[in-house]
């Protein structure tokens, strides 16, 4: 009974939150902002999406048990949520799922932005470890860590390239 009440949370919380970064993508292109990385972003989509779907496939098919440290991981995967939640704020109207550039804007330095340049894909990474780890969902841990890779390979060249082209980035966080 667990996992699918946990299931239903995180699943809510995603669509809450895309609810949130389509309000924010529209004020910013109000405001003249553009979109970097569109053409990967369907593939972001799907891989976040796939994870669901494995995830509940092997859990239930599989009939996965918890482990004996499965409060490790919840812990963690908790710890992992409070950080998003602290991403989300301190980006407030610049958070969003896509890369939305506002030329000009200085680059947000606070929150967990003033210690790394990308905490929301290091959180987004302890979460789909943690979370298939919490069910011993192994197959599912180990596939997502490799495609979460290379989704953050994409995507992390294109925001800092794009960031770099139209806002003090390389000033802010000194590059180069």
């Amino acid at each position: 009974m667990f996992f699918p009440i946990l299931l239903i949370i995180i699943i809510t919380q995603r669509l809450v939150e895309l609810v949130i970064a389509k309000r924010n993508e529209k004020w910013m292109l109000a405001q003249g902002a553009f979109e970097a990385g569109a053409s990967h972003y369907p593939w972001m989509i799907a891989m976040h999406a796939g994870f669901f779907v494995m995830l509940i496939a092997e859990v239930v098919l599989a009939e996965r048990e918890l482990p004996i440290f499965w409060p490790i991981f919840l812990i963690l995967f908790f710890i992992a949520q409070i950080a998003r939640f602290w991403c989300l704020f301190s980006l407030g109207k610049f958070w969003n799922t896509k890369i939305i550039i506002l030329p000009g804007t200085d680059v947000v330095r606070k929150g967990p932005y003033q210690f790394i340049r990308h905490p929301n894909y290091v959180i987004v990474s302890i979460e789909l470890l943690a979370l298939p780890l919490l069910f011993s969902a192994y197959a599912t841990a180990i596939l997502f860590l490799f495609l979460n890779i290379w989704m953050l390979t994409v995507r992390i060249r294109t925001e800092e390239q794009a960031l770099k082209e139209a806002t003090n980035y390389t000033e802010k966080f000194s590059l180069e």
